[in-house]
């Protein structure tokens, strides 16, 4: 999984030529068998366009490090898609859990708005299945990993788990089986709070609902949590979790979308909006973004001018050519402390597929 420090890397990277491969992969089935000839052609179509512009010599180090990352790619434990970064300084192969659309990009900076797609839109998240054994599972999208690390699988020894609840006369049973459970999840989050570190993932929780309600009683994590699903489910696989997981995730990150949507209107009547690729260009230019709407698949190639404000006719040579001036938009927007939400085509037809809400 993508992690934001990373992102931050691959977008603060400049340095011309970077290239950019981005291939839709397979996790398994016979199309599968295709993911390594597919991305050999892309890798072939990269170093074409770099031998024409600078010459094999020139180039021969990025091209050297193309071929050790392509040949170093584990294709059996490939995903939906595939990202190989290089310039000279910089070279990564990173899997994403979700399809890209195959292209070579060759400009200043790399391709990172899939990376920001995954962050964002299939951002990784975490379950917590409650019970006499809470597991932990690193998730994105439907595909969920159980974390195995000490304390987790963090197993319920006290009364009313490994241990006999307390009799005799006198003895309230249930208020020390309540007492035990309650100091049993305090240990759990405190544990999920140290994973989570500075920089928490979202939380869905699974558990019978007696178990919900003890650990939502002392969690210092409820802000991180987005959604719940009832039932016992301790012994459950990690697909299976997934699969109830991810629709309860992504209701949360369609109602963020969807709250996205509301406050560009509401920005529009009141004057503090940009629609289009040049009103967005100019905004990200003087940093006053605080909100960046923008389709999945629009892409827009352009040169930009010495200032580095103004977009004219596209070339497709040399460094002042982008092959997108969206993602340098989403760049700018997040190097400056802005959001962005990610659409389906048609969505944002009014605003020609992009669209910002002004910073006041």
């Amino acid at each position: 999984m993508v992690s934001k420090a990373d992102l931050i890397a691959y977008q603060s990277h400049r340095g011309y030529p970077s290239v950019s491969i981005l291939a839709p992969t397979h996790r398994n089935g016979p199309a599968k068998k295709q993911d390594r000839v597919k991305v050999g052609n892309l890798h072939r179509a990269a170093l074409d366009r770099l031998h024409k512009e600078f010459g094999k010599r020139e180039v021969a180090p990025i091209a050297a490090k193309l071929k050790k990352l392509i040949a170093g790619i584990d294709w059996s434990a490939t995903r939906d898609g595939l990202a190989v970064f290089a310039s000279a300084s910089v070279g990564s192969a990173i899997t994403l859990p979700f399809r890209v659309k195959a292209r070579v990009q060759i400009d200043e900076t790399f391709a990172t708005r899939d990376l920001v797609y995954s962050i964002n839109r299939a951002r990784p998240y975490r379950i917590l299945t409650l019970g006499h054994v809470t597991r932990l599972f690193d998730a994105s999208i439907a595909a969920a990993e159980e974390i195995r690390s000490k304390p987790f699988p963090f197993r319920h020894r006290g009364p009313g788990g490994g241990a006999r609840l307390p009799g005799g006369l006198g003895v309230n049973s249930s208020a020390s089986r309540d007492k035990a459970h309650r100091t049993f999840y305090k240990a759990v989050d405190d544990a999920v709070r140290a994973l989570q570190g500075d920089s928490p993932l979202p939380l869905v929780l699974i558990g019978a609902e007696r178990n919900l309600a003890f650990y939502q009683e002392v969690t210092g994590q409820r802000r991180h949590i987005v959604g719940m699903i009832a039932g016992n489910h301790e012994a459950t696989g990690a697909r299976d979790l997934g699969a109830m997981a991810w629709p309860v995730f992504e209701a949360g990150a369609t109602s963020q979308r969807t709250a996205a949507l509301v406050r560009l209107d509401e920005a529009v009547g009141k004057n503090r909006s940009a629609s289009g690729i040049v009103r967005v260009w100019n905004a990200s230019a003087d940093r006053k973004i605080a909100t960046l709407l923008v389709e999945r698949n629009f892409k827009y190639p352009a040169n930009v001018d010495a200032t580095g404000t103004r977009l004219t006719a596209y070339t497709g040579v040399g460094p002042e050519a982008m092959d997108d001036a969206v993602d340098e938009i989403i760049e700018r927007v997040m190097a400056a402390g802005g959001e962005v939400f990610f659409y389906e085509p048609g969505d944002l037809g009014l605003h020609r597929g992009i669209a910002a809400v002004l910073r006041r």
